[in-house]
């Protein structure tokens, strides 16, 4: 048998949680676990970033260290804002 505990939170807390639960179909223990599988500890987090650097190093071909990293722009955003703009820019264009 699995061992269990028991998670002390606020009546309204809890009752909220078992309305969930009960909404989804499962359980308020199935609940709790679900929640608990979707955040990662930041240990998990770091080993991601980790990880994720050393693809784009084999990608590119360059050893870019941990500083550079760190230091380096945002790359996801700068495209995110620079298709935002040409999306402005086309509706502009064709008003």
């Amino acid at each position: 048998m699995a061992d269990h505990t028991t998670i002390q939170v606020p009546k309204a807390v809890r009752d909220h949680l078992a309305q969930v639960a009960k909404d989804r179909g499962v359980t308020l223990g199935q609940l709790v676990e679900q929640l608990a599988a979707e955040q990662p500890t930041a240990e998990q987090i770091a080993q991601r970033l980790q990880a994720d650097r050393e693809v784009a190093r084999g990608t590119i071909g360059v050893d870019i260290s941990d500083e550079e990293f760190d230091r380096a722009p945002d790359v996801l955003a700068n495209i995110y804002r620079i298709a935002a703009e040409k999306v402005r820019a086309a509706r502009g264009a064709a008003a």
